[in-house]
């Protein structure tokens, strides 16, 4: 698979502690396996641990680039929380923007602090949908919690990923990633994870 532009910008946005820095690490480690050049940087909110964390992870053939993407010019999206999804999709989102998004809400440390209502889920949904040319909406936490551990939400929506076919990456090439990271016992349930992500895409 060839990059269907030169540099892909993929941004992964949550809240701190859900690991999307992990997600980075292990989509970015796919894509050199696969020969990608690949710039990683992350931005942390307030506090590392509750506040807004994004991902950039820009990916090309042929240029090393700066790891932040500019405003507006992310190519796709992958949001663990649906407002921080939303945050994302708004500052650097743009009409071509593919995203994806987990439906299960947290509250971050920026909307405790303000104290306000956490804001109504299908508003979050439809503005996103609005924003985007295409979305999908998956409840990874709920998949996860089907499976076992609530940290197989991040798999699954890595699996998603690989699933939508935005990216030149596959499943085959996910797995030397995954030993490396977690043992081969773990590997085996993560590879199953990621295929249920691929399903859920699809469906």
């Amino acid at each position: 698979m060839t990059l269907t532009k030169d540099p892909i910008n993929l941004l992964i946005a949550g809240v701190g502690g859900q690991g999307n820095v992990r997600m980075a690490e292990i989509v970015g480690s796919a894509l050199l396996q696969s020969d990608y050049l690949v710039s990683i940087g992350d931005v942390l909110g307030g506090a590392q641990r509750g506040g807004s964390v994004a991902s950039h992870i820009r990916i090309s053939k042929e240029t090393r680039y700066g790891p932040y993407i500019p405003e507006g010019q992310a190519d796709i999206i992958v949001g663990m929380e649906p407002v921080e999804t939303l945050r994302v999709v708004t500052k650097y989102g743009n009409p071509g923007t593919m995203t994806i998004t987990s439906t299960r809400p947290i509250s971050s440390v920026d909307i405790f602090g303000r104290r306000v209502n956490y804001p109504d889920l299908d508003l979050v949904f439809s503005s996103i949908r609005e924003m985007s040319s295409k979305v999908w909406i998956i409840d990874a936490m709920g998949e996860a919690l089907k499976l076992g551990k609530p940290i197989y939400a991040n798999m699954i929506l890595i699996g998603a990923l690989i699933g939508t076919g935005l990216l030149p990456f596959n499943i085959k090439s996910m797995e030397p990633i995954l030993i490396e990271a977690f043992g081969n016992e773990a590997d085996t349930k993560n590879m199953s994870v990621l295929r249920k992500g691929i399903d859920l895409v699809k469906q």
